[in-house]
């Protein structure tokens, strides 16, 4: 919604201003990252010039680590979130995917760029193409997240947010 994508925007730059920031968590709630854009918005004009890919350009630009704490399910938009942060912990029992293909929609922010860059093209070629959902253990394989944990993602990110 134009609600999230403003407060991560706003979020993140203002993290990036403020020196005792060391590092940025992003996580969903109600135990889901992101299950990505409402489809119904796809056909309203854009509103306050706020898009998902400069956002997540935003996130990738940051200075300081950004680390994405998967719950649930991070699903097209949501996971082109996860691809911009600097690092991604996810919960076992999440699962990732670009499944607007199975609608006749390409991921459109960047997600078919990236994807290809973190896991390599055959593997991800299979993600955008089929729209499947990738549950976390094959995403720990496949090197789209860097941890997967069975407690509290939040903690966990943080914890490796302030390794790095």
């Amino acid at each position: 919604s134009l609600t999230v994508l403003q407060a991560l925007e706003d979020g993140l730059k203002r993290a990036d201003a403020d020196p005792s920031v060391k590092a940025v968590t992003i996580c969903g709630e109600n135990g889901k990252f992101s299950a990505g854009a409402d489809i119904r918005g796809f056909s309203s004009p854009k509103r306050q010039g706020i898009a998902l890919g400069p956002i997540i350009s935003l996130i990738e630009r940051s200075e300081k680590p950004v680390v994405a704490a998967i719950e649930g399910i991070a699903l097209g938009g949501g996971l082109e979130v996860a691809l911009g942060c600097h690092y991604r912990i996810a919960h076992v029992k999440a699962q990732m995917g670009l499944p607007e293909v199975t609608i006749g929609l390409l991921p459109g922010a960047e997600g078919t760029q990236r994807l290809p860059r973190l896991i390599g093209v055959p593997a991800a070629l299979d993600i955008i193409t089929t729209g499947r959902h990738i549950p976390a253990t094959e995403a720990l394989k496949l090197g789209l997240v860097d941890e997967v944990v069975e407690e509290n993602t939040v903690e966990a990110a943080i914890r490796l947010a302030n390794k790095v």
